[in-house]
């Protein structure tokens, strides 16, 4: 199972942009989908999760700015960024867990796709 992040560039304060990150693979079920973010000098930081049943949990620092969702049938996941900050500058990478066809097996899988990064600035 791969992800494929992408939609980070660079974007003036009060900005916005919306992340992708799209899974392929023989997938079975998705379950839960985060997105995280890491800036330079800092740890890495849960931003916003969802969850199969479309319950989503944001960072403090973000919410009310950042809008999560997924498109089940495209495999989809989306972070809907707006009134973007500075201190939004990050690599932010996307995380998901569910099952996949493995042979004649059904398993687990627990990917992370690769950064895509996104800085804030004038």
């Amino acid at each position: 199972v791969q992800l494929q992040a992408s939609g980070g560039g660079l974007v003036q304060p009060g900005g916005s942009l919306r992340l992708s990150c799209a899974a392929s693979g023989t997938i079975t079920s998705i379950n839960g989908v985060a997105w995280h973010r890491q800036a330079p000098g800092k740890q890495r930081e849960l931003v916003a999760q969802i969850t199969s049943g479309g319950r989503t949990n944001y960072a403090d620092s973000v919410k009310g700015r950042f809008t999560i969702s997924r498109d089940a049938a495209k495999k989809t996941v989306y972070l809907q960024m707006n009134s973007l900050e500075p201190e939004d500058t990050a690599v932010y990478r996307c995380n998901a867990d569910g099952t996949y066809y493995s042979g004649d097996y059904v398993r687990r899988f627990d990917s992370w796709g690769q950064g895509t990064l996104v800085t804030v600035s004038s």
